[in-house]
């Protein structure tokens, strides 16, 4: 896939122009959305990133469109998993209702840029060294075994709801900045008595985005998995993370409804995992491995299985935790 600077530039200003509208539209407006609104934008996101796709299959061809689904899918499916961080993020600092669209919003426009530095330098490792595809797959069976370990030892322990602590990003801000006591309207910087200070809205964004980067050491090589192509990886992440937060206020109160999500994230990720070490095995040049050639035995899975693969994970995930909480205890 051939991508031109131009083609990069259009999604810059997608992007851009769509993270406007947001706040603009939203976070400059301070108001916790109805469940009417935001699944408006839920579905509005959805359908934007349906179009894109049907754009990439206009002018690439239905594989890489395909590529694209099925990495915004999986994408996706990581962000819902993530939005049980942000909800105890948000609720360890009493973020008010009415703020938390801003800090969502704030938060998820430094992801962005954070994930696409990590995209670049992804990339760049795997053009030069093709080896990292035993490194990325590996650590996608060991998150997705991690995913299965920690579902099961949920069950078995109620969960701490006050157990988020600041990462050593949000630690660092507090030493560095002066901070005031509390929220100050939905201001980032607060001026008083001559001296200048952040509020904690400020830490929050910043601990949303770094926490958001640490989930992106397992779904940036999800996509790698799916797609070879850079352009492709930030296109997923992007019209994922973008309606994230309308889908956060879309399903703040059903996220413990899905109660096998862990165990879908698990398959999704592990046949992920075992598809770019054969995918490694296939391009092998490592001397200790086969004398350093290729091992071609089992094949590679097309992006059509790889995408279907997913679609009905999703479904029978849905379908399983609906049934299982709907079941009288």
């Amino acid at each position: 896939m051939s991508v031109s600077p131009l083609a990069w530039l259009a999604l810059a200003i997608i992007v851009t122009s769509l993270l406007t509208i947001d706040f603009v539209g939203h976070a400059r407006n301070p108001h916790p959305p109805s469940m009417r609104e935001a699944t408006g934008w839920t579905i509005g996101y959805t359908a934007l990133a349906t179009v894109y796709g049907l754009a990439i299959w206009a002018s690439a061809g239905g594989i890489y469109a395909a590529e694209f689904y099925a990495g915004w899918l999986t994408e996706w499916s990581l962000s819902v998993d993530n939005l049980f961080v942000f909800i105890l993020i948000l609720s360890t600092f009493r973020v008010p209702r009415n703020f938390q669209q801003k800090a969502l919003l704030l938060g998820i426009a430094t992801a962005l840029v954070l994930r696409l530095v990590f995209i670049l330098l992804g990339a760049a490792l795997i053009e030069h060294f093709s080896w990292v595809f035993y490194l990325f797959g590996a650590f996608l069976v060991y998150t997705a075994v991690k995913q299965v370990v920690d579902a099961r030892k949920d069950e078995d322990e109620e969960e701490d709801a006050t157990a988020y602590v600041d990462n050593s990003v949000t630690r660092f801000v507090r030493r560095l900045l002066p901070t005031t006591d509390g929220f100050v309207g939905n201001r980032l910087i607060h001026r008083h008595a001559g001296c200048t200070m952040i509020t904690p809205l400020l830490i929050v964004i910043v601990a949303l985005g770094s926490a958001d980067l640490m989930f992106a050491f397992d779904s940036i090589p999800a996509i790698f998995g799916l797609t070879s192509q850079p352009f492709l990886v930030f296109s997923a992440t992007a019209f994922s993370l973008l309606g994230l937060r309308q889908l956060f206020f879309l399903i703040d109160g059903l996220l413990e409804r899905l109660v096998y999500l862990p165990y879908g994230l698990a398959v999704i990720l592990g046949f992920i995992g075992f598809k770019l070490v054969n995918h490694a095995l296939h391009e092998n040049t490592l001397p200790f491995v086969a004398g350093g050639r290729p091992v071609t035995a089992v094949p590679e899975p097309s992006t059509a299985v790889s995408l279907g693969l997913i679609v009905v994970t999703l479904l029978l995930v849905a379908v399983a935790s609906l049934i299982r909480t709907r079941r009288p205890s």
